[in-house]
């Protein structure tokens, strides 16, 4: 007899619809997997057997053939283990039901049965909802990820068993549901705050301004003066995600695995801090089979990396493109794949070798140069604010009063970042003012005579390049934003510009 599942397979973020053809017929007992299964798939089998076993079933007699269409497409992992035992069940005559065309099924089998949860549901609930089916069978761990995709019954199942009783309607299980309205918001950590950064205060304006804005920024200081400290702190300034922000999120951290059990999104902005041995595929991403990094898991939030210089520079050089373009493109033999990658880049270094500035350093004039020449300037003009970090004075260090909260400067942030959202309501891409278009800085960023005046004097004084102009303007727009300004002025043109010179400086 032959029997048909729907299941899914993952590709990079999305998941394509699979079909497992189950056939039972007469010949030496063996299960036969063909359509492109990795060893994970293959290895299904005797998983799927013991389960059986283990459940109360019988193993089919006969060749059994189990067929994974599309044959073209790579089958990856444990999750086609219970669909793969359904379709046993149905084509040994040992479950009668007519419900399983209007499900889609996933989950790995334990020996014993059990059904332990997978990686990916999110994209494959979006699949089954895609695809039209009335609901989806899933581990139920991974039961309220899948639940916040509305338009299909998630049913969580614990066992083999109980999948099998609910598919013949001899038991009823309830769908599993949650509130997405109560799911996203934002609590603080009471352990990074900004009130608890002593002095720095023209620092954190300058974090206020790059969360308003989703700008870029680099923190140069000696060590200690708190450029990690600050860093860590600059994600409970920022604003909450949004719906359709956290489903994509999340879809990137399903598909890597890193969703806590019965955890249904990722609700606060993602912060990342890789190592700087990291290779170029944990950074960008990559494997055989393209998966995400460090920088797609950073979407929709920050990517700190600390001691900016000590990571490669072939490293550093693969994130011109994401900053550019909020995305990346992975090319390996198993395929392409592009992934999303809009993040905040937050970088921190020392300005010398010894930890020093330059007028105080040790060391010579060529290991300065070589220890900056790590960083390509086409890396920093992609950088919109460079921030002096100095070191604390012992008055500011000692003292008890607190700075303001990280929710008073979030508020500001939010109320920024509302007026670029009406600005750029028309636009599907652009959410920030980092994102303006060259067409929407000409619209948005117009510069009053005064404005010109100083920008001209700085293109020549500081000697920036092109890319550096247009970084100023989307900043001194945001600066604009904070002070709820509807026109540039020149004082937003030269607080920009400052955050332009201090590069320049070290690194002549």
């Amino acid at each position: 007899m032959l029997a048909k599942i729907d299941a899914a397979s993952l590709q990079g973020i999305e998941a394509l619809n699979v079909e497992v053809e189950v056939h039972v017929g007469y010949s030496d007992t063996c299960v036969v997997i063909v359509g492109l299964p990795d060893a994970a798939v293959r290895e299904s089998r005797d998983r799927v057997g013991s389960a059986m076993e283990n459940s109360g079933f019988k193993f089919p007699k006969g060749r059994t053939t189990i067929n994974l269409a599309p044959a073209d497409l790579k089958k990856e992992g444990p999750s086609f283990d219970l669909p793969i035992a359904m379709g046993m069940l149905a084509a040994s005559e040992q479950m009668e039901t007519s419900l399983l065309p209007h499900y889609m099924i996933v989950g790995e089998l334990a020996l014993t049965g059990a059904v332990r949860p997978v990686k990916g549901i999110l994209p494959i609930a979006l699949r089954a909802q895609k695809e039209g089916k009335r609901g989806i069978l899933v581990p139920q761990v991974n039961a309220h990820e899948a639940a916040v995709v509305r338009g299909i019954d998630v049913i969580p199942v614990q066992n083999l068993r109980e999948a099998a009783n609910f598919l013949e309607e001899q038991v009823s299980i309830p769908p599993c549901k949650v509130d997405l309205t109560n799911l996203l918001g934002h609590v603080t950590d009471m352990d990074l705050d900004f009130s608890d950064v002593k002095g720095q205060e023209s620092v954190k304006r300058a974090l206020e301004i790059a969360a308003a804005g989703g700008h870029n920024v680099l923190l140069i200081g000696p060590p200690g003066t708190g450029k990690s400290m600050l860093a860590k702190r600059l994600p409970g300034i920022l604003p909450p995600l949004t719906l359709d922000e956290a489903l994509e999120t999340t879809k990137i951290h399903s598909t890597v695995g890193l969703m806590e059990s019965g955890q249904a999104l990722v609700k606060h902005r993602p912060f990342r801090k890789p190592h700087h041995t990291a290779s170029d595929a944990g950074l960008l991403g990559g494997n055989v089979h393209p998966s995400p990094g460090e920088i797609s898991l950073a979407h929709n939030g920050i990517l700190f990396l600390d001691e900016l210089p000590e990571f490669r520079r072939s490293v550093l050089e693969t994130l011109r493109q994401p900053l550019e373009e909020g995305k990346v493109t992975i090319s390996r033999a198993a395929g392409t794949m592009t992934f999303p990658a809009s993040f905040m880049l937050v970088a921190a270094m020392n300005p010398t070798p010894d930890g020093k500035m330059p007028d105080d350093s040790r060391c010579s004039p060529r290991e300065i140069q070589n220890y900056l020449r790590r960083i390509s300037g086409p890396l920093l003009d992609r950088i919109d604010l460079h921030i002096e970090v100095p070191t604390v004075p012992f008055d500011k260090i000692s003292g008890m009063e607190a700075g303001e909260s990280s929710e008073q400067i979030r508020q500001r942030v939010i109320a920024a970042r509302n007026i670029q959202l009406r600005r750029f309501s028309q636009s599907k891409v652009i959410m920030s003012n980092a994102n303006m278009s060259s067409r929407a800085l000409k619209v948005c960023c117009q510069l009053n005579e005064a404005s010109l005046d100083l920008m001209k004097q700085a293109m020549a004084h500081v000697g920036l390049s092109a890319r550096a102009y247009d970084r100023i303007l989307k900043v001194a727009r945001t600066i604009a934003d904070l002070a709820q300004q509807e026109h540039i002025h020149s004082d937003h043109v030269m607080e920009a510009i400052q955050f332009r010179e201090l590069d320049r400086q070290i690194w002549t």
